[in-house]
């Protein structure tokens, strides 16, 4: 689980409840309307479907997760596995690795290829085309939900402008006034919130993800050509670690 997706949005959206307890003095229910929801949230909803596809919009869907819920191996533990590789791959020829358990999925099917005997052309070409596609699709995903950022506070102004018809057409009945003017005003504070509290932060949080995921993607490719090239494993290994940080960077003594 990632702790800082929960803790930064429960804790966001908490201080806003509490802003506005605090402000209403313990009723909050005046921050409610049921019409400034339907404006801003159903409309955002509405709009983003013309603006993609079914199938992008289930991928958004399943591709959130990846804010709350998201495992990947580091730099650090894709080298060590590639570098072992390298070593079988030495002293046993490429069938040597067809029995080495490789828990990350795209790296296994770089082996594969390998252990198939495919040419370094055929493998360079179908890893990056497979790198390409994935971070494609994230893409789009992440664009669901940054449009969902987008068109929270253009909903707000929205219905910001509808209250204030609503109010305006109402004058004479004082009665009417209120209800309008709390549509015109709640629905920019709801667009702001689905757009500054939610909805942009989760895709910003989904973009870092999926940059790492390419990051690795990319490491295990260099990895792979450099196994197939027959290249001594240390020398594979300090080609890797340019992907790490400088402090990282160091190769530790062999004992």
């Amino acid at each position: 689980m990632d702790l800082a997706t929960v803790i930064g949005l429960i804790a966001t959206m908490g201080m806003m409840v509490w802003a506005m307890w605090l402000s209403s003095s313990g009723s909050i229910g005046m921050f409610y309307d049921f019409v400034s929801i339907v404006i801003v949230f159903g409309g955002s909803f509405t709009a983003v479907i013309m603006k993609f596809t079914f199938s992008q919009l289930a991928d958004a869907m399943k591709a959130i997760g990846k804010a709350f819920m998201f495992k990947i191996e580091s730099p650090e533990e894709l080298i060590e596995k590639a570098v072992q590789l390298a070593d079988s791959a030495r002293k046993g020829g490429f069938l040597a690795l067809e029995e080495a358990e490789i828990p990350n999925p795209f790296m296994q099917k770089g082996i594969n290829m390998l252990v198939d005997g495919h040419d370094a052309d055929v493998v360079r070409g179908t890893l990056e085309k497979d790198i390409e596609l994935t971070y494609s699709r994230h893409e789009a995903a992440i664009g669901v939900f940054k449009q969902l950022g987008d068109l929270g506070p253009a909903m707000g102004m929205i219905g910001t402008l509808i209250g204030l018809v609503a109010m305006l057409s109402n004058m004479s009945d004082p009665k009417a006034i209120g209800p309008a003017m709390a549509v015109a005003l709640l629905t920019t504070l709801y667009g702001a919130i689905q757009a500054n509290c939610i909805f942009l932060p989760l895709s910003e949080k989904m973009a870092v993800r999926n940059e790492e995921e390419k990051t690795n993607s990319e490491l295990i490719l260099d990895a792979i050509m450099g196994i197939q090239d027959g290249q001594n494993p240390k020398v594979i290994e300090s080609l890797l670690r340019n992907y790490l940080a400088s402090k990282k960077r160091e190769v530790a003594p062999a004992e």
